[in-house]
C-alpha cells in the first residue's frame, strides 16, 4: 500500500513544524516545511521575500513549492499559515493527501509568538489583533479541506504526534 501525504495545516505557531516533524520520524516519512523550502530555493528568508516582493510574491513562490511538494508520496508537510489563501492551494492540498488542521486557542499563540521577529504578518501593528483577525479570516479555510481537527494546547507535540497516527491508523489511512 503506498503512503498518503499527511499535510498540516493551521494558523503560524500553533506547532506545525514540530509535530511535523515528530510524525515523519515516527512513520518513517520524509518531512517537508513549506516555508523552509521557499527560502532554501530563495536563497533569501521570508522576511526578505516579503520586503523585496510583497506578500504576493511570496504567494507566488508559495504556490510553486506547494504543487511541487505535494506531487510525491509518503510525505508530511507543514505548510504556512496562509497556505489555505488561494483556492488553488486548497484543491491541491485537499487533493494531495490528508489533511490535518492543527488550532490553538488564541491566547496561546499571542503568547508563543510575543518574543517572534521572523514573522512578517506580526511586525506591524498590534500583534493579538493581527492573530485574531487572521484566526477570523482563515478559520473557515482550514475548516474547508480538513481531514481532522486537532487542538493542539492539550498535550506536548510529542502525545499529538501519536494522538494523529493512532487516529490515522485507527481509521485506515496508514
Amino acid at each position: 500500500m503506498q503512503k498518503p501525504n499527511i499535510i498540516l495545516v493551521g494558523l503560524m505557531a500553533v506547532g506545525k513544524s514540530t509535530v511535523g516533524r515528530l510524525l515523519a520520524q515516527s512513520l518513517s516519512l520524509v518531512f517537508y516545511d513549506s516555508d523552509h523550502v521557499i527560502e532554501e530555493r530563495a536563497g533569501a528568508p521570508i522576511s526578505w521575500i516579503f520586503d523585496v516582493e510583497g506578500e504576493v510574491g511570496f504567494r507566488d513562490r508559495e504556490e510553486h513549492v506547494l504543487d511541487d511538494l505535494t506531487q510525491q508520496q509518503g510525505i508530511v508537510l507543514a505548510t504556512g499559515g496562509g497556505a489555505v489563501l488561494r483556492p488553488s492551494n486548497r484543491r491541491v492540498l485537499a487533493n494531495r493527501g490528508i489533511v490535518i488542521h492543527l488550532d490553538s486557542p488564541l491566547e496561546r499563540l499571542v503568547q508563543r509568538t510575543r518574543r517572534d521577529r521572523k514573522r512578517p504578518l506580526l511586525q506591524q501593528g498590534n500583534p493579538r489583533e493581527t492573530l485574531a483577525r487572521l484566526q477570523r479570516e482563515r478559520e473557515p479555510l482550514y475548516r474547508e479541506i480538513a481531514d481532522y481537527r486537532f487542538v493542539t494546547d492539550r498535550q506536548g507535540p510529542k502525545a499529538l504526534a501519536r494522538q494523529i497516527e493512532e487516529k490515522l491508523k485507527e481509521d485506515g489511512l496508514l
